[in-house]
């Protein structure tokens, strides 16, 4: 059986912000693992990552914390061959989807914003539909877009003035290198 056609945006190319966490089977690797899966795909560029962070799950019933970033590329990939790249990647990391959202898990990618475009169907909501609503989604993004508007909502800086940072800790350095040095193990 032939793989589907990669649909590619010949006119040009879009900057895409994707959030990316994990709580499971060191966090830290995970995070930076996925990063490095990003980069590698095709007719897209990693354009920036921002400071990892370490925040409480949020989900259903005692989970562990959780670490997150958030990715900047250019990408040729139409809006839902990225997704469907994304969520090979999370497969990828040991990522198994089932019917109950929030549960522990590997990796989770969220396509946050495409360009300035607006989508809404049955696969795919961009700007993600709870971005305003989480620090751990917008502390890193302003990190590396503090210019950024989100379609629809408005400035990062003022979403996140909306919400509480208080139980974000950005994750130290050298404790990130560590992990990226047993990542390349």
């Amino acid at each position: 059986m032939t793989a589907p056609a990669v649909r590619v945006d010949t006119t040009s190319a879009s900057i895409v912000y994707i959030a990316i966490g994990s709580n499971l089977e060191r966090p830290v690797q995970q995070v930076l693992q996925a990063r490095d899966a990003l980069a590698g795909l095709p007719e897209t560029r990693l354009l920036g990552f921002s400071p990892l962070y370490r925040n409480p799950a949020v989900g259903p019933g005692q989970q562990p914390e959780y670490v997150n970033a958030v990715a900047a590329v250019r990408t040729r990939l139409a809006p839902h061959d990225l997704l469907d790249a994304l969520q090979a990647i999370e497969a990828n990391q040991g990522r198994v989807r089932g019917p109950v959202r929030g549960l522990p898990r590997t990796l989770d990618l969220d396509l946050l914003l495409y360009g300035d475009r607006e989508i809404n169907d049955q696969r795919l909501t961009v700007p993600h539909p709870r971005m305003q609503q989480r620090a751990f989604v917008l502390k890193p993004l302003l990190d590396i877009a503090p210019d950024l508007d989100v379609p629809g909502l408005g400035s990062v800086t003022t979403l996140l003035c909306a919400v509480s940072e208080a139980s974000l800790e950005r994750i130290d350095e050298s404790e990130a290198v560590t992990a990226s040095r047993e990542h390349a193990r």
